[in-house]
């Protein structure tokens, strides 16, 4: 069973990759053919076992809007557990008997209830009596079994959790820093609580399955390890766990610390359960905890280090963030020199000053932070002038708490998502550059235009030194900028991030004054609205775009930088202008989809991802296929046509 199910969740990655790349990407990396073997593949054996993960191609779970969220009592109250930091403590806990260890994952515990096969309801643990019923969130998460081969009534209990990367990127698309969440659990319960699951499904929950409360007529032989193997064969992730006795425990409570380092999933510590059943369903519980198992914390490792500095970070909302920089320290397996402060209140109460001995630990044994100032000189001071652009700043309280903040409404660090776009795939291309880094480079000052990026070798000892970076990571950054400066007018044009100005509409314009750049910026208002597909609104933020005196310096400064190539201006007719194509499937007589996109494109016509009714034409050599994309052309009656027929088109210059 293990092996049928290992197989089918490779098949549901390899098939939902596949689609992401068909439908979003306009790419594809697998044929009509190959796809439908494995769609069938998947098919027969979720037949055969019973099972359907909740991110299977074979089903659509679909999105539903629901008023609120219904209460519902549990039918085991969900009690907490006790504690202990002391290894030695949870031995004699454990005495002579077999225990299973497990991660205690950080996120938000939910009840499950299967009916028949089906997933039939799913309730959070709420205070641990009445919790919230979330069956339309859970139903979308990415790992859950919909349906599963056993038929009796099932109730399990399991966490579910965001990881820690796709907490960052969720967090990286907030813009205002107030509102960012502060941990994965946070992020974790406000995603299945809400009351739009298609706003769940975006967020990437997993579940993991730690326990059953009941399941009908089934027999784990006593055992918590049978169980979690039952569980598996059903179709569940399972949380990570090990067989231990007081001969392996040690040894087994520091193996999972030196995993927790690379672990994605948020965890707190470890459970310590019996695997004996029924002795430890016979030990009771007390008033809040259950005697059958214990939590295990680990004891935060303190070191004491010495304050360098404070380093004041800018960011995109104008807050202002003070970071500790200390002589580095090891702490639990790596190298710490830096952790951040939060903010002023904090300094205050720490009463920090330079060359204050402080203690630095890893809170969960990731996240650096200063755990107490043993010197308390209280001479920081808070600085006047923005890091960033040097105007002033001020302090702010919000529910108590003291921020700084730079008052210059157009500092440079709130233009960050500006200069993401500059760099981005489409735009100059420039690897190496993310959103984080850049945040970094403009809190240093290293960054103040766009020109900055390519003088950006002046500060090469600074960002070697940088956490993350090192001489290689920064000569590949080097490479990609420099490799960045030949490039061409509609890509510079849609990574200036004109309001309304996109790439399609960059090569609209670019292509109507020949590429010419000194046209391109000096175009009027009356010029841009002759253009098909310009409108008054967008013409008017161009045309006040190239007005400002500001705008044109940077662009001028950045032109220095560069070397824009000269592009080959069409005189052919243009039979396709107004006409919109969707390409799918193989091409055989072009090297890629590319390079008839860019022949359409050439001729005026227009090509995009999918079918909608704006849609003219389907190319598809397969004009019988059942695809996605040819079922949706019939259905809003869009004429499909092969390659033969296109060509036939351009040969004889026939507009269709």
């Amino acid at each position: 069973m293990n092996s049928k199910l290992d197989r089918m969740k490779e098949l549901v990655k390899i098939l939902n990759e596949a689609s992401k790349a068909y439908y979003q990407q306009n790419t594809e990396i697998m044929s009509n053919k190959e796809y439908d073997l494995l769609y069938d593949e998947l098919s027969e054996l979720e037949k055969e076992t019973g099972i359907t993960l909740s991110n299977s191609p074979t089903v659509n779970v679909g999105y539903e809007l629901i008023s609120n969220l219904p209460k519902e009592y549990h039918q085991k109250p969900i009690l907490s557990l006790d504690k202990t930091k002391d290894v030695y403590a949870l031995k004699q806990w454990l005495g002579d008997q077999t225990g299973v260890l497990s991660w205690k994952l950080d996120g938000l515990t939910i009840v499950l209830t299967y009916e028949n096969g089906g997933l039939d309801k799913a309730v959070t643990r709420g205070n641990g009596e009445v919790g919230e019923v979330v069956t339309n969130n859970v139903r979308v998460f990415k790992n859950i079994p919909l349906n599963i081969p056993f038929r009796g009534n099932l109730v399990l209990r399991g966490e579910a959790v965001i990881s820690y990367s796709d907490f960052e990127k969720i967090n990286s698309e907030i813009a205002v820093e107030q509102l960012k969440y502060k941990n994965p659990r946070n992020l974790c319960s406000g995603s299945v609580r809400q009351l739009n699951n298609e706003i769940t499904a975006g967020r990437n929950v997993y579940f993991f399955a730690f326990s059953v409360v009941s399941a009908e007529n089934a027999d784990f032989g006593n055992s918590r390890l049978n169980q979690l193997k039952w569980l598996k064969n059903q179709g569940f992730d399972v949380v990570e766990h090990r067989e231990v006795n007081s001969e392996n425990i040690e040894h087994t409570i520091e193996w999972f610390g030196k995993k927790i380092l690379d672990n994605d999933f948020p965890a707190d510590g470890l459970v310590l359960i019996y695997d004996d059943i029924s002795y430890g369903e016979s030990l009771g519980t007390t008033a809040k905890f259950p005697r059958d198992s214990i939590a295990f914390k680990w004891k935060d490792e303190i070191k004491e280090t010495r304050l360098l500095e404070i380093e004041w970070s800018a960011s995109r909302t104008g807050l202002i963030n003070p970071i500790a920089v200390f002589e580095p320290v090891e702490l639990e397996g790596t190298t710490v020199k830096r952790a951040s402060l939060h903010n002023i209140s904090m300094m205050e109460s720490l009463e920090l000053g330079i060359g204050d001995i402080i203690g630095v630990y890893k809170a969960n044994m990731i996240i650096p932070q200063v755990s107490e100032n043993f010197t308390k000189s209280g001479t920081a001071e808070i600085p006047s002038e923005c890091p960033a652009c040097g105007e002033g700043t001020s302090i702010r309280q919000e529910n108590g708490i003291k921020f700084l903040y730079c008052i210059n409404r157009d500092c440079i660090a709130k233009q960050i998502k500006s200069f993401t776009h500059f760099v981005s795939r489409d735009a100059m291309g420039i690897d190496g550059l993310s959103e984080a880094t850049i945040e970094k480079f403009i809190s240093k000052g290293f960054i103040k235009e766009y020109a900055d990026i390519y003088r950006i070798e002046k500060f090469k000892d600074e960002i070697i030194d940088m956490e993350g970076f090192g001489e290689k990571s920064f000569r590949n950054l080097v490479d990609s900028i420099n490799k960045s400066r030949k490039t061409n007018t509609v890509r510079l044009l849609y990574g200036l991030g004109i309001p309304n100005v996109g790439l399609s509409n960059a090569r609209l314009i670019c292509g109507h004054f020949s590429y010419d750049w000194k046209r391109i910026e000096n175009a009027d208002f009356e010029q841009l609205i002759l253009i098909p597909g310009i409108g008054e609104i967008m013409a008017g933020e161009y045309v006040k775009f190239f007005s400002s005196e500001k705008n044109r310096r940077i662009i001028n400064d950045l032109l220095r930088e560069l070397e824009l190539e000269k592009a080959e201006v069409s005189n052919g007719e243009q039979t396709f202008e107004g006409i919109t194509f969707v390409i799918t499937g193989q091409v055989f007589n072009y090297k890629n989809r590319a390079e008839l996109k860019k022949i359409i494109e050439e001729k005026g016509g227009k090509v995009t991802g999918s079918v909608t009714s704006n849609t003219d034409y389907l190319i598809n050599n397969d004009i019988l296929s059942n695809s996605t994309k040819n079922k949706k052309a019939k259905e809003l009656g869009i004429k499909i046509i092969d390659e033969a027929m296109f060509i036939e088109w351009i040969n004889r210059g026939i507009r269709p």
